[in-house]
């Protein structure tokens, strides 16, 4: 319990530190100062907002604005005067007037933390499977503090994003490992709890923003503030050990042996009667070898990359459809907000995000991972096709004089929709990141968390990359990802359930952690895969040694050795052969997968 309360407490600063771009690189209204003698506006911005996700997810403010006039004159300003809207009296765009002809450098900055966070993402995650969480994580808190109190002190705005693009880096590293450290922490029954309360925390990051910029009124101050909680954690060194999991998976027994006799004795436990028997097999196999994997290892396998790629899809899709709903609903063209106030926009993308993890919880509870993962895509298909759809046929009839029909019910309609969509595409992104942690085997976890996440940070890319643009090709880019909410509604039927199973510690444990019919058996039927009541205590140790020895195919989906056909009875006959039947089935369903994968990948 105090282990993972210590993951929580740093949730907070991370809030703060992925929604810090919507405060330092908000774009102000601003007007020349050489206009005339009493400085009044001789050429206007419309007022942008930025758009927001929660769980760990960065979304920069889309929106650059250019002349209202259009006219080069009145970017022929030398000295701008500025009225920034995000609590701050100075941020930086004001600093180095990014504006007009130099507001392409803002994009450049936004870039550049989500890019460091993308290769972070990949980087970090293998190091992670390799060297261990805890050194990532502490090496990465360092590097944060540097990279980021530096980037208070950039002399301009190259080497304000220069250091940007580091410290997401370093951001991701902390974001991974926590996350990771977090999964493999708790029992079944508590993961997604304990994953949602995280969540709710940095939210609570996000919600406090706009508080903690008021206070601190100078960019520089704020990203030092927000910046210098991290010190706290270079206390984790000494306070937070290695993931017992990890080390037990690859079979580090003389640390997983000390470590053990550390949890019991802060636990008050007693060696003689609840650990009985570990510590004297764990001595015996200590003189085994590590044994250490990488990701690229499941490039060989028939059914974890699947499941891998599957997760990596939705995360894109989920956090890049997000963007078009945010936009559909502030409007692409002149009207572009709610509201003309920033504190209103940015509360109200943080409230549906707030609302989206509410809903996961229970239905979560109650359909399971697929199910839920399954639900919110369908209502995020429904909500893109019929904006899509519904909204062109409604602004054909509104043209007609006897239709009774007007704009503002198609604006009430795109909104509506938007809303349903934001709220849906945001639980897609985070419980695809979820799923992929609890379906990936615990040597390869880092890796595989690292390809989820990395591929939602390329969703969240789009939004900048559109507006680098412009906006043009913005209905291209709304058609795009609704096609493929439909692909990953077919491909999310091809993924196992995870709820109350234990993790898997190894690739062949994660190879046979097969797909479940999403409906139960009928009565009297025969199911093809192995129940919960079928199977085995599971003991990680003895799996490790049971893989070494290549003995990997008598374990089961979750790594539980399953019965052998040898020592059935004459009445346990057809269950035998049912066991032996199981591999072709997967077999012929990988087929099926391969085909679907194949049409994935040739469509994107």
């Amino acid at each position: 319990r105090t282990l993972v309360l210590l993951t929580w407490v740093p949730a907070l600063v991370i809030g703060f530190s992925k929604f810090s771009d919507s405060f330092l690189l908000d774009q102000p209204d601003f007007w020349c100062r050489e206009a005339d003698g009493q400085g009044n506006w001789s050429g206007t911005l419309a007022p942008i907002h930025a758009n927001h996700s929660g769980n760990g997810s960065v979304f920069p403010p889309p929106g650059l604005p250019t002349p209202a006039g259009g006219n080069a004159s009145e970017c022929g300003c030398r000295e701008w005067h500025y009225r920034i809207r995000a609590g701050l009296v100075q941020n930086v765009v004001s600093k180095w007037d990014l504006v007009c002809d130099s507001a392409w450098k803002v994009h450049i900055a936004k870039f550049s933390l989500l890019v460091g966070l993308i290769f972070g993402h990949l980087i970090t995650g293998c190091i992670a499977d390799w060297v261990g969480r805890r050194p990532v994580l502490l090496f990465s808190v360092i590097f944060i503090l540097i990279f980021g109190l530096t980037v208070a002190l950039s002399v301009n705005v190259t080497m304000f994003s220069t250091l940007r693009f580091f410290e997401g880096f370093c951001l991701a590293g902390i974001v991974l490992s926590l996350y990771a450290l977090r999964i493999e922490l708790c029992p079944p029954g508590h993961r997604f709890m304990v994953t949602m309360v995280a969540s709710f925390i940095e939210m609570a990051g996000q919600f406090l923003m706009p508080g903690l910029a008021a206070l601190c009124r100078d960019w520089q101050v704020l990203q030092a503030v927000i910046i210098c909680p991290f010190l706290l954690m270079l206390f984790y060194w000494v306070i937070f050990p290695e993931s017992l999991r990890w080390l037990m998976a690859t079979q580090q027994f003389e640390a997983s042996k000390e470590l053990i006799l550390q949890f019991t004795h802060k636990n008050r436990m007693n060696t003689e009667s609840d650990i009985k028997g570990v510590v004297p097999e764990l001595e015996k196999e200590i003189t085994r070898r590590p044994k250490k994997v990488c990701i690229v290892k499941v490039v060989g396998t028939r059914n974890l990359w699947k499941n891998i790629v599957v997760l990596c899809v939705n995360s894109l899709t989920g956090y890049g459809i997000h963007h078009c709903f945010a936009k559909s609903m502030m409007g692409h063209e002149a009207k572009m907000a709610i509201t003309h106030n920033f504190y209103a926009d940015y509360y109200t993308m943080a409230g549906i995000a707030l609302a989206s993890c509410l809903a996961m919880c229970p239905v979560v509870g109650f359909l399971g991972r697929r199910g839920g993962l399954l639900l919110f895509m369908i209502l995020t298909a429904l909500a893109s096709l019929l904006q899509l759809g519904l909204l062109n046929l409604i602004g054909k009839y509104s043209q007609l004089p006897d239709s009774g029909m007007s704009d503002s019910v198609k604006d009430k309609f795109s909104v509506a929709f938007s809303i349903v969509g934001m709220f849906s595409s945001h639980a897609v992104g985070s419980l695809s990141v979820f799923f992929c942690a609890e379906i990936t085997p615990t040597v390869i976890r880092g890796g595989g968390l690292g390809l989820v996440l990395a591929s939602a940070g390329f969703g969240r890319l789009t939004a900048p990359i559109m507006e680098l643009h412009n906006q043009k090709g913005y209905f291209l880019h709304h058609v795009i990802f609704a096609c493929c909410t439909l692909i990953c509604i077919i491909c999310i039927l091809l993924l196992p359930e995870s709820k109350n199973q234990n993790l898997p510690e190894n690739i062949p444990d994660g190879e046979h952690y097969t797909r479940q019919p999403l409906l139960p058996h009928k009565k009297g039927e025969q199911p093809l895969l192995l129940t919960n009541s079928e199977l085995k205590d599971y003991s990680g140790l003895h799996d490790s040694a049971a893989v070494s020895d290549g003995i990997s195919e008598n374990t089961t989906a979750n790594g539980m050795k399953s019965m052998r056909s040898s020592t059935l009875g004459k009445d346990h006959k057809n269950e035998a052969i049912l066991y032996e039947v199981q591999p072709f089935q997967e077999r012929n369903h990988g087929g099926r997968g391969s085909v679907v994968f194949c049409f994935v990948f040739v469509f994107l």
